[in-house]
């Protein structure tokens, strides 16, 4: 049933966006947006969501180009820099099932979650070739990890639920959480999978030997985790301005304070030295905790405060992610040897990128998860 809304401005196409549109989505996702400068930009995005006759997308289409233009103050600011790249970016198959967090699995092929679809999806990198698997309805999966097999493991953020498919036979096992929205997960050198589950404040860790699961109370809000080269599970915290540090074995958390207490950490990652870069997603800043000494240092993101950078990882000591608040959005190179920034627009500029993937040639899988995308980055 469609989401009505008052908010949409009178004008031809107001009923036609209010039928299709917040079918998916309220009406507040399209006001919030930045916006777009023509009609044909508006029709890109939303055919990636849905799929209208001429007349109808044009008329919508028309609608949102009139009502809602580019905002010109959500236009990143772009560093040059020495650095080149080279952007790939897939359209899946199944529209408006937002997308997100690919992985690559260990016979080189990327995988991706479609959150709302219900799916996960296959990539071959070299022939563009996809393939989707349906999840059980409820699923909805947040993310995915693939294990040393091949099996590609899931979050099951709206059924309670850790779910390994198992790719050559299309196999599905489910195994419950008592937290009620498993998030990001994490396979440990001791084989064992760690996982946030944010809305619960839940840290957990599920042997897929014995199927023993242990859940642990935590802050507010736990996003990202990595295991750190000693083995310690690093933890990100949307709902508290802290990092957290777990004992892979007693599930012990030792927290670290961020100075602000307006900060909040979507995602982090570790670089060779076992420093914590991060981001401060709420005041558009990337840190570094060391945490040796507990020392803290921050710099602002080139495009300012309200950039909210939100996926981040290290690849040989240098620090990409990107500005998610920007539009298109932004991904960024930061090197702490000197200290710079470099920056480009990603080519398909809309949806967000929310977490990304470190290859074993050392490029970057990201995407786009409300226009359907998934990308790899080649660094030159």
């Amino acid at each position: 049933m469609a989401q009505q809304s008052t908010s949409l401005p009178e004008g031809p196409g107001k009923a036609l966006v209010e039928t299709v549109c917040t079918a998916c989505h309220s009406a507040a996702t399209i006001s919030r947006s930045a916006g777009f400068s023509s009609a044909a930009e508006w029709r890109r995005v939303f055919s990636t969501m849905v799929n209208l006759g001429d007349a109808q997308a044009g008329t919508i289409a028309n609608y949102l180009a009139e009502h809602f233009p580019e905002d010109p103050a959500r236009r990143p600011t772009l560093v040059p820099g020495p650095v080149e790249i080279e952007i790939t970016e897939w359209t899946t198959p199944t529209l408006g099932q937002r997308t997100r967090d690919p992985i690559e699995a260990p016979d080189g092929s990327i995988w991706w979650t479609g959150m709302w679809a219900s799916l996960v999806g296959r990539l071959d990198p070299n022939t563009g070739a996809m393939k989707e698997y349906p999840l059980p309805p409820s699923a909805r999966p947040h993310s995915i990890v693939p294990d040393e097999q091949g099996n590609i493991w899931y979050t099951g953020n709206s059924n309670a639920t850790l779910g390994k498919l198992d790719p050559n036979t299309g196999d599905i096992t489910e195994y419950k959480t008592r937290a009620q929205d498993p998030h990001t997960a994490v396979f440990h050198p001791n084989g064992q999978l760690y996982f946030t589950a944010q809305r619960a404040a839940v840290l957990g860790r599920f042997n897929p030997a014995t199927k023993e699961l242990k859940e642990v109370a935590t802050e507010a809000r736990p996003y990202g985790i990595k295991a750190g080269p000693d083995g310690t599970l690093w933890v990100a915290y949307n709902g508290t301005n802290k990092i957290g540090a777990m004992n892979p074995d007693t599930m012990e958390i030792r927290y670290y304070e961020l100075p602000d207490r307006r900060t909040r950490v979507r995602r982090l990652d570790l670089d060779s030295q076992g420093d914590i870069w991060y981001v401060n997603s709420s005041m558009g800043k990337i840190g570094r905790l060391q945490p040796d000494t507990g020392k803290i240092t921050e710099w602002d993101s080139p495009s300012g405060p309200k950039s909210h950078p939100y996926a981040l990882a290290v690849i040989d000591d240098v620090v990409w992610y990107n500005e998610s608040g920007m539009r298109p959005d932004a991904l960024v190179r930061f090197d702490p040897k000197i200290e710079t920034f470099q920056s480009w627009a990603i080519p398909s500029g809309v949806g967000i990128v929310r977490h990304v993937w470190v290859t074993k040639a050392g490029n970057l899988l990201i995407h786009q998860s409300s226009t359907n995308k998934v990308g790899l980055v080649k660094i030159q």
